[in-house]
């Protein structure tokens, strides 16, 4: 049957040996109705109208940032961006910059533990040294799953870098583990982080197990292959029936799931130039199979596979953090001069030596969001692309490291939402304006609309 008199079903999988692949947005699924002109869409009345799903992800960077080379002087348009958002330029008209919000719960909480724990609730943290946690409410991420996630195969995607740490920090009396979570399903209830990018990569393809007497075969089998090579057959049917601009968007979206496979293969790969004692200190194993010795491939292939997610409309909606808060990263092999503790120079007490490596590390968090920004750009869908799509929220529980300030937070948003987004501007809000009120303004941008959430008092304008 020619696609043109039915199209396909949204919910196209690619299928073989007990795996199923998600397919991106194809023109063969119908045409995008918020993208075709007026003649497209008479001629197409018969076939079944596909409008692009809008798509959000809140990435968090732990410490705060060096506000002077952080936040724009000018307002509106023609702001200068400062250093530490210079790697952003590119993506200059899909950014929004956010200056004035705040967190007026986070307060009266010591330290980071009050501001990192409710970074998308916005209502208290409870302080507790043991198992009794409560921030508050659900999450803004959590919240759209809950009305949106049963249109896709997975609600939501939460991923990471760091372990979760338990716990007390006995110099603030609360427990670690608030600085291990953003995503939350209920005031007491975190959401799960995936740091592992195989086992990531594995939930979010869905290899599903047979139930065929050969299962144990079957397992074997797709443990030890690539999933792509496991349903080659079935795109090739399917790449026959398509079109040449859908067969093209098949194939650069293959070679990317191709692309993020090679790599976690070849950092799960043994590196026989490596040498090991027969017993060594347990902070000296070597890191689970599947995750990089390197920070950036590690960080850019969590990024990556958010962007296949949102590709295949696997997933509407994910969260990543860089790592959890107090995080005492080292960088100085990644960015010259920054050879130290994240944590320790965010208490910079104004000093130029540590200062200056604080806001290279918020210059790198900055290049890390252009390199996702850059790979939504560069899929499209219709005639926009996932970036224009997207919803990309992107900052920090506080502004002043040194100062634990939870007022001028550093947010951003990436992305236009499906068009609801005017973007290209600093948006400067009078001072205490909830972070909140943003995320009402987002929560609208979904279809998940709401009359209030966390502590917000209206929505903050974006359009």
């Amino acid at each position: 049957m020619h696609l043109a008199s039915r199209p396909l079903p949204r919910r196209t999988f690619l299928r073989g040996a007990g795996v199923l692949l998600g397919v991106p947005l194809l023109e063969a699924m119908g045409p995008l109705s918020a993208q075709a002109s007026p003649t497209a869409r008479a001629s197409t009345q018969t076939a079944k109208s596909v409008q692009a799903p809008v798509r959000m992800a809140c990435i968090y960077f732990p410490n705060g940032v060096w506000e002077k080379t952080w936040f724009p002087e000018q307002e509106g348009a023609g702001y200068t961006m400062p250093s530490a958002l210079e790697p952003l330029a590119p993506h200059r008209d899909q950014l929004l910059v956010f200056s004035g919000l705040d967190k007026k719960h986070s307060h009266g909480g010591d330290g980071h533990y009050a501001k990192t724990a409710n970074f998308l609730t916005g209502l208290p943290v409870r302080k507790t040294p043991g198992k009794d946690i409560h921030v508050g409410g659900i999450s803004i991420d959590q919240l759209c799953a809950e009305k949106i996630g049963p249109l896709t195969p997975l609600p939501s995607l939460e991923l990471g870098i760091d372990p979760v740490i338990s716990g007390i920090d006995s110099v603030v009396g609360y427990t670690r583990l608030y600085g291990c979570y953003i995503s939350w399903r209920s005031p007491s209830m975190p959401v799960a982080r995936e740091i592992n990018p195989k086992l990531a990569y594995q939930r979010l393809f869905g290899v599903l197990r047979s139930r065929r007497p050969n299962r144990q075969q079957q397992r074997r089998q797709s443990d030890d292959q690539a999933l792509l090579d496991l349903v080659l057959d079935d795109a090739q049917r399917l790449r026959s029936r398509l079109g040449r601009d859908d067969q093209h968007k098949l194939d650069e979206y293959l070679d990317a799931v191709r692309d993020v496979e090679r790599r976690l293969d070849y950092f799960s790969r043994p590196d026989p130039r490596d040498w090991h004692p027969e017993s060594a200190p347990a902070e000296d194993l070597a890191l689970p199979k599947g995750i990089p010795g390197d920070h950036q491939e590690h960080v850019r292939l969590m990024l990556d596979l958010l962007v296949l997610a949102f590709w295949t409309d696997s997933t509407r909606i994910g969260s990543f953090m860089f790592a959890n808060d107090v995080s005492g990263k080292n960088f100085g092999q990644l960015i010259p001069g920054t050879d130290g503790a994240h944590h320790e120079f965010s208490h910079h007490q104004s000093k130029a030596e540590k200062f200056e490596p604080y806001s290279k590390i918020n210059r790198w968090h900055s290049e890390q969001l252009a390199y996702f920004m850059s790979k939504l750009a560069a899929v499209r869908e219709g005639s926009g692309t996932l970036l224009d799509h997207s919803m990309v929220l992107f900052g920090s529980s506080m502004s002043d490291g040194n100062r634990h300030d939870p007022s001028n937070l550093p947010i951003l948003l990436a992305g236009r939402g499906g068009g609801r987004i005017k973007s290209g501007r600093h948006l400067s809000s009078p001072k205490g304006t909830p972070l909140c009120n943003l995320y009402v303004s987002m929560l609208e941008c979904m279809g998940t609309p709401v009359d209030a959430f966390g502590d917000s008092t209206t929505a903050l304008a974006i359009t």
